[in-house]
């Protein structure tokens, strides 16, 4: 069946390290929409530090971000889904005081943190958007949230399991997220295909880390990148090569350009 839609991940896939994206990746994904598929951003990212990117390789598609809590569209940038998360904020803080962590707040109104950290000024940097607060979270006024990043400096798994109940919980290295019952790429991608009438089957992803293993799983052809983990490699169903190596770009001339250019439609 022929893919008429790709969904790639950012950090650690579309981005080298240092948040550029290589000449050769843009030239693929533009190639790709010359052949008529279209190419979305499925993102853990917010929105400010999506929608650079966004522009940059000229896209219109909407954006999937913060792991599906929200979708943007993509040539008004206003939020056309979101789902909101709602725990236990009393627990919440106790634990993640009492385990000195980085605590951010992503919420419909912009970033609200505990405390400075290179990954916050980095997003500023990126955004030329300022976190609406940053203190005592149990002080602060906010709503909506999108999703929670916790910084803990172990795998999440040693924290994370106190929030499991009525959200999802997404582990990594250093920390862990939670975001509402049943949000995933995946369910955002389920979303917006079924807007532009495509089968899940016409779908491609690639991605590298733990927020991308249920697209990897359900995507028609799905890539994981060289840098990704033994799970999530084994969740798709080839290996690309590694971000900083132009993988992205190797999964597209690889197994999707493999038509005649058609007419790009938007």
């Amino acid at each position: 069946m022929r893919i008429r839609a790709l969904f790639i991940d950012m950090d650690g896939t579309l981005l080298k390290s240092s948040n550029k994206i290589s000449r050769r990746n843009a030239e693929a994904i533009t190639k790709l929409m010359n052949h008529g598929v279209k190419v979305f951003l499925a993102t853990g990212r917010q929105y400010e530090i999506t929608a650079p990117y966004h522009s940059h390789l000229d896209l219109k598609t909407p954006m999937i971000c913060l792991n599906g809590a929200s979708i943007y569209d993509g040539f008004t940038g206003r939020i056309a889904h979101m789902n909101p998360v709602i725990l236990d904020e009393e627990q919440f803080y106790r634990v993640t005081n009492e385990n000195s962590c980085n605590v951010m707040v992503h919420t419909a109104d912009g970033l609200y943190c505990n405390r400075k950290s290179r990954e916050v000024e980095e997003w500023t940097e990126e955004s030329r958007i300022v976190p609406k607060y940053i203190g005592d979270l149990q002080n602060a006024d906010y709503r909506d949230v999108l999703k929670y990043s916790v910084r803990t400096g172990n795998h999440g798994s040693q924290l994370s399991y106190m929030f499991c109940s009525g959200v999802e919980v997404i582990d990594w290295q250093d920390g862990f997220e939670i975001v509402a019952e049943g949000v995933s790429k995946w369910a955002g991608i389920q979303e917006l295909i079924a807007k532009f009438g495509i089968h899940p089957d016409e779908t491609a992803a690639i991605g590298d880390g733990p927020n991308d293993m249920q697209m990897l799983k359900n995507a028609g052809i799905s890539a994981a990148m060289a840098n990704a983990g033994e799970e999530i490699k084994a969740a798709a169903d080839v290996v690309t090569g590694h971000h900083e190596k132009d993988g992205l770009a190797d999964f597209i001339e690889r197994y999707l350009l493999k038509e005649p250019a058609a007419p790009r439609v938007l």
